[in-house]
């Protein structure tokens, strides 16, 4: 094996993981704690990021009260890869740039995910970085399956949408380091700043791709969605016991 095929297999990618927001949707839960099928939500998220050959060190971002915590269950569940815990910002934003500032040389790519997504899995986590590597930017995504309404102030449809070409993004979102940062200091030249870190990319003038992820990838926000993905990983374990 050549010395530029094993530097090419090395893992390159930082995992950046958000897990920084009040969840004020989850009536007191705190949903990063919170067990599906007695898994932690965060534990979850972070052991998919450390099954993908790609990544190669996790940064976890989030509440300065969690960070003890956090510390004590990522080692009662001997999730590897994670190098350090931080304090996350006032807004998105600036959470994944904290984040962002902590990651390695060896991180020439930085892979964005919540960490309220429990149920990503590794090849799809895989996949959005190759489809990175090759374009700088990429996204998972699945097609929406509903009709979608634009509408105005007072609630009156505006607009109805082409189905056909519109996208649900998930994460993680995986760009390249130095497009990200330079993406980063152009929001911060004019004050902008964003909830989604594609919507970033996408100020700086950057083209973003989508990859096909899951529909099962979702995001925990409210409380009813602890049993949907308590259900949704009883189906896909179902399922795979059966395929195999």
């Amino acid at each position: 094996m050549t010395g530029s095929k094993r530097k090419k297999d090395l893992p390159d990618t930082s995992a950046v993981v958000v897990a920084a927001g009040n969840a004020t949707r989850m009536m007191g839960i705190e949903k990063q704690l919170a067990q599906v099928d007695g898994v932690p939500v965060l534990i979850r998220s972070l052991q998919a990021l450390a099954c993908s050959p790609s990544i190669c060190e996790i940064i976890v971002v989030t509440r300065e009260q969690l960070i003890p915590v956090l510390h004590q269950m990522i080692s009662a569940f001997g999730v590897n890869k994670v190098r350090t815990i931080l304090t996350g910002g006032a807004t998105r934003q600036q959470s994944v740039r904290k984040g962002f500032a902590q990651i390695s040389p060896q991180g020439k790519f930085v892979a964005i995910h919540d960490g309220a997504r429990p149920l990503v899995r590794p090849e799809e986590i895989e996949a959005c970085i190759a489809a990175a590597r090759r374009t700088g930017a990429a996204v998972l995504g699945t097609p929406v399956k509903d009709t979608i309404k634009q509408v105005d102030g007072e609630g009156r449809v505006t607009a109805t949408p082409d189905r056909s070409a519109l996208y649900a993004v998930q994460t993680p979102q995986v760009f390249s380091s130095a497009a990200y940062g330079a993406a980063v200091e152009k929001a911060d030249a004019a004050g902008m700043d964003f909830t989604d870190d594609c919507q970033l990319l996408e100020y700086a003038g950057m083209p973003v791709q989508v990859v096909r992820g899951s529909y099962d990838n979702i995001k925990i926000t409210t409380p009813e969605d602890l049993a949907v993905a308590e259900g949704l990983l009883a189906f896909r374990e179902q399922w795979e016991e059966e395929v195999q």
